[in-house]
């Protein structure tokens, strides 16, 4: 008796890997093992023809930096542009849904990310003809003499930061509305019980519970938003280009894959420092603390 309860138990130590172990060879095989291979890559040198060789040239690293620093600059001021505009839009929603949505929550949800069904590439495709000189917006205002006549939206930063904000906005939507549909009502009440205005309660009460919410998605937003290339491709013009079109460009229109592989690295490294600033200027304790409430 005793012998089968401690093989029992000796199997339920493993039961945990067990669990863990086919994600866990999942990361290996898609995640870790790329990225150890591409660390190769970046410190390389050679072309397509010759191919390329190991020679730990880390000035493939400077060189990125250096040539494109202006790239990565623009990348992270769009990111953050489309974060906070993210932020605006999906904030008031989220909270709609959250606390006046009633039994139809799930019907609003739907229609909220019922256009993200379609392909990423046609919908902003789709927002360029909407942004477009003569199209269904700026057509009517160009012709009723509303806008001057070299009035233009496209190839500029706003249709960039518009695009990404248009299609990376559930990313900051759902985060935010699960945080708000973890509150309790009765919290806000108590809160009016006090005297408190809608204002005061909403600061006091909604605003920190929900920053759990807010600071998942600043980052599913920031991250991608800032090494998009699609939007930059096809809502702005050269002087929009983002460093993902650089990344884009340098792999598959040069085969420069070494220089590719670096700048991609560099923009993983400030997208990760980031990140870090971002939590600890946020006080990370106090968004777990918030979220185990």
């Amino acid at each position: 008796m005793a012998g089968g309860l401690g093989r029992a138990r000796g199997r339920g130590r493993f039961t945990p890997y067990l669990l863990v172990l086919p994600s866990g060879l999942w990361l290996l095989a898609f995640f870790a093992i790329p990225m150890v291979l591409m660390v190769s890559l970046s410190l390389q040198t050679g072309n397509l023809v010759d191919g390329f060789r190991q020679t730990f040239h880390w000035q493939n690293y400077t060189d990125g930096l250096s040539t494109y620093g202006d790239k990565f600059g623009r990348s992270l001021w769009y990111g953050l542009l489309a974060t906070v505009a993210c932020i605006v839009l999906a904030y008031p929603a989220a909270y709609w849904i959250a606390f006046r949505g009633g039994r139809h929550k799930s019907t609003y949800l739907f229609m909220l990310l019922l256009p993200y069904f379609v392909s990423f590439v046609l919908r902003t495709v789709s927002w360029k003809l909407v942004l477009t000189d003569n199209g269904p917006v700026l057509g009517p205002l160009r012709n009723h003499g509303v806008l001057p006549s070299g009035f233009h939206v496209l190839d500029t930063g706003f249709a960039v930061v518009s695009g990404l904000t248009y299609n990376f906005l559930p990313f900051m939507v759902l985060p935010i509305y699960v945080a708000l549909e973890r509150i309790d009502p009765r919290l806000v009440e108590a809160a009016h019980d006090l005297y408190a205005s809608r204002v005061q309660a909403f600061a006091r009460v909604v605003l920190p519970l929900s920053l759990p919410g807010v600071f998942a998605g600043v980052i599913m937003t920031f991250v991608p938003v800032s090494a998009d290339y699609v939007n930059a491709e096809v809502l702005g013009g050269p002087r929009n280009t983002m460093i993902g079109n650089v990344i884009q460009s340098e792999y598959f229109d040069n085969s420069a894959y070494p220089v590719a592989s670096a700048l991609s690295f560099v923009l993983m490294a400030i997208l990760l420092l980031g990140i870090f600033a971002y939590a600890r200027a946020l006080g990370t304790q106090d968004v777990l603390e918030a979220a185990g409430r």
